[in-house]
């Protein structure tokens, strides 16, 4: 496969394509990046073969964090070609893909950029700041924190000032042309090379800490000081979609007003076009979603507000000259009979005027649970046992599936029982236990906020009893005699970590952020975590050097490092060799199974417990406390952070014992325990520890 991605200029890719296209093999797919030209017209000039093989694929920025990929074939592209570009892409790539007509900005970029526009444009008529816009229209709603102005800044006022005039330049139908002009104030900035982000300035300037806002008016930065509105944040407070929409629409607010304004001129457009650029409006809902962040697409929005009413609401304004357009809602649209774009059969087509369900390629066969739209229907499988914490299920395949019902999927005493109960029932009835969530996180860690409640009520036995149970059940995944196996994605920290660590194999999503965090609020590992890196160091060591082994694990915990990715976590030694990482988030589940039912099927049997731990010893954990000496002294780290690095390093390093003594689990789950609670009984440690449930941040003490 040969990708383009040169500037978004036809005759320069015209003038590529002329000298590439001689060394293209008979067998190779080509394609274009590009974000809104058409894939027909830069196909001219190829033979029928190559046009065969050529198409769009558009991956939208950064490509490894945004999931959407938009392909766009030509007129002449062969099937087979689309279908194994979609397999590859999916599963290899881990991509969302939507097929988008061949029209400009295909699907994402040509609504994407209407709703900005839009939001543009409504700014001005309301007379809003850039922060107030900004705060409306982010979270507030549904879209990513950068929102709209934040937002163009990062991509580029150039680059969004380029993709507007090829608009400008391809849409002159559109009966919304008038407003594919870049505003006065993008023209103004693009002029003057504010281009946002790149050039320090657009819309918005960093100066210092302080991240100041453009006033047109004064022609500078200056600070913000915008707010949303006492009503507005009332109304949009409000569970029900339906009142919270009436509300906006019906408040003299002007900032209500611009919410309303916004969605109803996205609904109206994405109504209008949904025919030419789309298959369905499923396709529309998730390139939204995949390629801009928003938590709903157009037509989700509008579907959980009241599809009549909403549609009788622009009818309305349309008739009174508020749209930005007098062009009609298509007839489908305005059927005052239609309750909805998407149901459990699938998503209207208008072209077909019938609802259509998602794509059956083969490839959606490994999604176990697929991405859905508002009004679908999941099958979540047959419950075996459920509790307020925890919920065990099975598909009938003889794979028990265990799911966390805490808050960020933390560890409490009731999911510890749980994960007891379902091994149990697992070794009983199913060939292997698959702990997977059902939404990100995987797991956040242990229960801090359980534990304190025990330590403040001065129970220090029953929080003993804790630490040992929760040890117990690491032991327990370890030491099941069917496979339990991890399937991990998001964070993956602390005893959600531990967990993981003691599974008999991992399966983790690319975007895994895997650590032992302890240290960051004045405690170390004690679910095994420690125990486990200090064991797989002396399998590893060479001629017995355990110590070799352990320096940059030692590192990892004391300074609480997370992986960036399921790759790092493997450098890191937080995942091992064997573990199985996988692209796409949605295929996650799916492995876990199979790799639990291979290891079933091929004579599964749980290691023995290992009473032969080589260990590095005193003199190597003294080595590891001198270290510290210099960054204490540098003013890097704070004398609790050496006290808590100093408990890592004796615990990793088997304790107070000669070097190459040997020891077996138990030993070192006593010394990770031991230090454990002696640490949650330091004033620091509780400080810290109160600090981070209340802000969720770090406190340096």
């Amino acid at each position: 496969m040969i990708i383009e991605a040169i500037a978004e200029r036809m005759d320069w890719k015209h003038d590529l394509y002329q000298k590439v296209a001689p060394f293209i093999a008979p067998n190779a797919i080509f394609a274009s990046n590009t974000s809104g030209l058409s894939i027909t017209a830069l196909s001219d000039g190829f033979d029928a073969d190559l046009k065969s093989r050529y198409c769009g694929v558009h991956f939208f920025n950064p490509p490894r964090y945004m999931h959407l990929a938009e392909l766009i074939p030509c007129a002449k592209t062969a099937p087979e070609v689309l279908s194994g570009l979609e397999t590859f892409l999916t599963t290899t790539l881990g991509k969302g893909v939507v097929y988008a007509k061949d029209t400009p900005n295909f699907i994402g970029n040509r609504i994407g950029v209407f709703s900005m526009l839009a939001t543009m444009h409504h700014t001005e008529q309301f007379k809003l700041g850039y922060d107030v816009v900004d705060a409306l229209a982010g979270p507030a709603i549904g879209h990513p924190k950068s929102a709209t102005y934040r937002t163009a800044d990062v991509v580029g006022l150039d680059t969004m000032g380029h993709v507007i005039k090829t608009m400008d330049d391809t849409l002159p139908d559109d009966p919304w042309h008038a407003y594919f002009k870049s505003p006065t104030v993008l023209a103004t900035l693009i002029s003057k090379g504010a281009l946002g982000q790149k050039t320090g300035a657009g819309f918005f300037r960093k100066v210092g800490k302080d991240i100041l806002m453009l006033d047109p008016a004064k022609a500078d930065y200056v600070a913000q000081t915008g707010q949303v509105s006492n009503e507005v944040t009332t109304i949009l407070k409000l569970k029900s979609p339906a009142e919270k929409f009436a509300k906006l629409r019906a408040s003299s607010d002007p900032q209500a007003q611009f919410l309303w304004a916004i969605h109803r001129d996205l609904f109206h457009y994405a109504a209008y076009f949904l025919a030419d650029i789309a298959g369905t409006a499923r396709d529309v809902d998730f390139a939204m979603r995949w390629g801009y962040g928003w938590q709903l697409g157009p037509f989700e929005t509008w579907q959980a507000v009241g599809f009549a009413q909403v549609a009788q609401w622009i009818n309305e304004d349309i008739a009174a000259g508020k749209t930005m357009a007098k062009a009609p809602l298509p007839a489908w649209a305005a059927d005052p009979a239609r309750t909805g774009v998407h149901t459990p059969e699938g998503s209207y087509s208008p072209r077909e005027n019938k609802y259509l369900p998602r794509s059956t390629d083969p490839v959606y066969a490994r999604q176990v649970f697929p991405q859905t739209v508002l009004g679908s229907k999941v099958d979540k499988g047959t419950t075996v046992l459920e509790t307020d914490d925890a919920r065990l299920w099975h598909g009938g395949d003889g794979i028990a599936v265990l799911s966390f019902k805490t808050k960020m999927h933390t560890i409490s005493a009731g999911v510890i029982d749980a994960v007891y109960k379902a091994i149990d029932e697992a070794e009983k009835n199913f060939a292997g236990l698959v702990i997977w969530q059902d939404s990100e996180p995987f797991s956040a860690g242990a229960d801090l906020s359980g534990a304190m409640g025990l330590l403040q009520a001065g129970k220090l036995d029953d929080f003993d009893a804790f630490v040992a149970r929760f040890q117990q059940t690491s032991m327990r995944i370890k030491f099941s005699l069917v496979p339990v196996v991890a399937a991990v994605r998001g964070l993956c920290l602390g005893g959600g970590c531990e967990f993981q660590m003691h599974s008999a194999r991992t399966v983790a999503a690319l975007e895994s952020y895997i650590g032992l965090v302890e240290a960051g609020v004045g405690l170390l590992p004690a679910g095994g975590g420690l125990k486990e890196l200090a064991l797989r160091a002396a399998q590893s060591a060479v001629e017995g050097d355990v110590f070799t082994q352990l320096k940059s694990v030692f590192q990892t915990v004391a300074m609480a490092k997370v992986s960036a990715s399921a790759l790092e976590a493997k450098e890191l030694g937080l995942l091992r060799a064997s573990d199985v990482v996988v692209f796409h988030a949605d295929e996650l589940l799916y492995v876990a199974k199979a790799v639990a039912r291979g290891l079933a099927e091929t004579g599964y049997r749980p290691p023995l417990p290992n009473r032969q731990i080589t260990v590095a010893g005193d003199v190597s954990a003294a080595t590891f406390r001198a270290s510290l000496v210099n960054m204490l002294e540098g003013g890097f780290v704070s004398q609790h952070d050496v006290e808590v690095a100093g408990r890592i390093a004796d615990t990793l390093c088997g304790g107070q014992i000669e070097r190459g003594s040997q020891v077996d689990e138990q030993w070192l789950l006593d010394l990770e325990r031991e230090h454990f609670v002696a640490l949650a009984q330091m004033p620091k440690t509780q400080e810290r520890i109160v600090y981070t449930l209340k802000t969720g941040k770090p406190l340096r003490n």
